[in-house]
């Protein structure tokens, strides 16, 4: 993330500040509680106003007409155009326009930059993806778009996707996310993850030489469009007031929330789920219908009665949709001034009952604008926090539009859970009191991953509570998503033992120094406009660091306390440095290359022996360090269990989610491992798995001291 200074629009001048990111500490131990300062008031000028649709369509149509004199104000080439996407203004009345960029009419992924226009026009600053000249020799690609396709199709097979086909015809692009820009191919392929998740996947080939440069699925798991989203959209319906004569309150019984009220449409006689106060957000009946079959059915009912909290009755879970849906709209409405994901008075849509039974996930579809429920056998993904951590996939489409290349997928996830977590607390439900844990609510022990605590990740066992300069190389994007988790909770509460809604809590930092808290609100305000003002698609920690401290000197000023405590909060999760805090010189490197077949499931269905791997540490002083990496290079057709256990027996289980299918899997992962000698024997400890249905081993893993 660059963000470049004007003195007058014609002038620009580079003022991005680049952070230092510092080496681990090996301080170690729980860092004692900080004092509780006093609530700090944001600064009213920079907080977010609120925009009609008809304001913001007015605004985007201002940016279009003057999107060719932009350009040239920022130097870009004549082979460049501006697109806006989108545009939030400050009460100050401070304009923030996205665009993105074009080359010789091609897409730029990665191209995306924020241009900041003062009150009486005057440009003031921009914020780019990328600050790299794209100056390519040709726009013609040298590879055919067959191969990209053929490439793609084989990329999904290998991803374990089925009932794949092409979108569409793969369109030419600028690859400019990383590296020097380059013409590339992206291709999408449709399909079905092995979890039943309809699947979206993007790959980004190389132009000229036909290698993979990069791939995502963009439909990600939170674990035809409905008449009333283009209703909503084009009469104004988002905003509060809206069809009042019409509009009523229903009581729904919810699995996960009591008994709620509920926004909800009458028609005649009849009612329906469409909450009209809300930008006419409607849930749907997919009947256990598989994507490909509609939108489902309206949910309807006579008596205005819904649900009654269990699975006998097939409404319990459109009330925890809809009203899931309805807190997260009045969160940011009363928080943050936005209404609906697109800040355009849009509500979206609901679906429930998705696919089989025991279908787990929830998922956002950009495509449809709309959550996605499966019933999770008994426990379906409806909470309050997924719910609205759902909706927040649509949120970063709709702002920073990640890329989810190195950093920024991870904070895309990351995005999630702490607009989540801020939308219980504000929900303020009995039955679902605020927490810092995710997905405590709908965990069944059928997932391999733990509810996960924002203070202390690394206890649900497969998390990093700090970050560390391989985490990207993980492909589980909760796993990368730790740091800036632990981050919101160090801002927003502090370090130290205290309990909160009857959780106890007790936040460790890397470097042992304490964090005071700026307080749960100032953090999601700095967070909300980190995301909206300052991040683009291709945000990593450092850019994340850096985004929400300009957010915070917006907000609160540059020499506040608010201020130094947000630097303090990176630092403590090893995003950059603070005062007082030492990093730690890079230590020995232990590897060991012999292979080690891992066992198979038993005839009866039981475990194979676990199998270790040992390295042995000498001529280390003191205990290991709070981020000891662990490298490993799995060789496997099937998923095994995989746990780091240290020389006094301490067991640490190791992340075992988004493994490759049939080839192998190469992660760096961290452990905290402070409370243990460093030097000793070290083991990697693998056992078959659940879905454990070929061969693997133990092909090579290091200690990164």
């Amino acid at each position: 993330m660059r963000r470049l200074s004007l003195k007058v629009p014609t002038a620009l001048l580079a003022s991005a500040a680049l952070f230092t990111v510092a080496l681990p500490s090996g301080a170690a131990g729980a860092a004692p509680t900080a004092p509780t300062p006093p609530v700090a008031s944001a600064r009213a000028g920079a907080l977010p106003a609120k925009l009609s649709p008809s304001q913001r369509a007015a605004l985007l149509a201002d940016a279009t007409a003057s999107r060719a004199r932009t350009a040239a104000t920022l130097g870009l080439g004549g082979k460049e155009h501006l697109v806006p996407r989108s545009v939030i203004t400050d009460a100050d009345g401070t304009v923030h326009t996205r665009y993105e960029r074009t080359y010789g009419g091609l897409p730029v992924l990665g191209g995306d930059l924020i241009v900041h226009t003062t009150a009486n026009g005057a440009m003031e600053g921009v914020t780019k993806a990328t600050t790299a000249r794209i100056s390519l020799p040709s726009t013609t690609p040298a590879r055919s778009a067959t191969s990209a396709k053929a490439l793609s199709l084989t990329r999904a097979k290998k991803e374990g996707i089925t009932s794949t086909k092409s979108a569409q015809a793969p369109r030419a692009v600028v690859w400019a996310a990383s590296g020097r820009p380059i013409l590339a191919w992206e291709s999408v392929v449709n399909g079905v993850q092995p979890d039943g998740t309809p699947s979206e996947l993007h790959v980004v080939t190389d132009a000229t030489t036909g290698a993979e440069i990069h791939r995502r699925d963009a439909v990600q798991s939170s674990s035809g469009t409905g008449d009333g989203q283009d209703a909503a959209a084009t009469t104004g319906a988002g905003l509060p007031g809206h069809d009042a004569m019409r509009r009523n309150s229903g009581i729904g019984h919810s699995r996960h929330s009591g008994q709620v009220r509920l926004g909800v449409f009458k028609f005649g006689s009849n009612y329906n789920l469409t909450d009209t106060a809300r930008g006419s957000h409607q849930t749907y009946d997919l009947g256990n219908n598989i994507f490909g079959d509609g939108m489902g059915k309206l949910i309807s009912d006579t008596d205005n009665v819904w649900g009654d909290g269990t699975s006998a009755d097939r409404q319990t879970d459109a009330v925890d949709a809809a009203y899931g849906a309805q807190v997260t709209w009045d969160y940011f409405a009363d928080e943050h001034n936005r209404y609906g994901i697109r800040n355009d008075g849009d509500g979206g849509l609901s679906r429930v009952h998705y696919g089989i039974n025991d279908r787990f996930n929830s998922f956002w579809l950009d495509s449809c604008f709309c959550m996605t429920y499966g019933d999770g056998g008994t426990n379906p993904d409806t909470g309050i926090e997924a719910t609205a951590h759902a909706m927040m996939r649509g949120l970063t489409t709709h702002t920073a539009k990640f890329s989810y290349y190195g950093e920024s997928g991870p904070l895309g996830e990351a995005n999630s859970d702490i607009f989540a977590a801020a939308v219980e607390f504000s929900a303020d439900n009995a039955h679902d009191v605020g927490d810092y844990l995710i997905r405590e609510k709908t965990y069944t022990g059928r997932e391999r991953d733990f509810t996960r605590p924002m203070d202390r990740p690394s206890k649900a066992g497969a998390y990093t509570d700090y970050w560390h300069p391989r985490i990207a190389s993980s492909r589980n994007q909760r796993y990368g998503a730790s740091p800036a988790n632990h981050w919101f909770y160090l801002a927003s509460e502090g370090s130290g033992a205290k309990t909160i809604n009857g959780v106890a809590y007790n936040s460790r930092t890397h470097d042992g120094l304490p964090v005071t808290r700026i307080g749960r609100d100032a953090a999601a305000k700095i967070w909300y406009r980190a995301l909206t003002v300052y991040m683009t698609s291709t945000t990593d920690y450092a850019g994340a660091r850096a985004a929400t401290l300009s957010a915070a000197a917006d907000l609160y000023g540059a020499t506040s306390a608010t201020y130094t405590n947000v630097m303090h909060a990176w630092g403590a999760v090893n995003v950059g440095t603070r005062p007082g805090g030492t990093p730690r010189p890079i230590g020995p490197v232990f590897e060991n290359t012999t292979s080690v077949p891992i066992p198979g499931r038993l005839p009866d269905g039981t475990p194979g022996a676990k199998v270790s791997s040992p390295i042995t540490v000498t001529g280390v002083t003191g205990n290991a360090p709070t981020i000891l990496l662990v490298d490993f290079s799995i060789l496997n057709d099937s998923i095994p269990v995989l746990e780091l256990v240290a020389p006094d027996g301490t067991v640490y289980p190791l992340a075992n989610s988004d493994w490759s299918n049939g080839g192998g899997y190469t992660a760096t992962l961290a452990v905290d491992a402070s409370a243990n000698t460093a030097n000793g024997t070290w083991n990697l400890r693998a056992q078959s798995g659940e879905d454990w249905a070929g061969s693997a081993s133990i092909h090579s893993w290091k200690l990164s001291f």
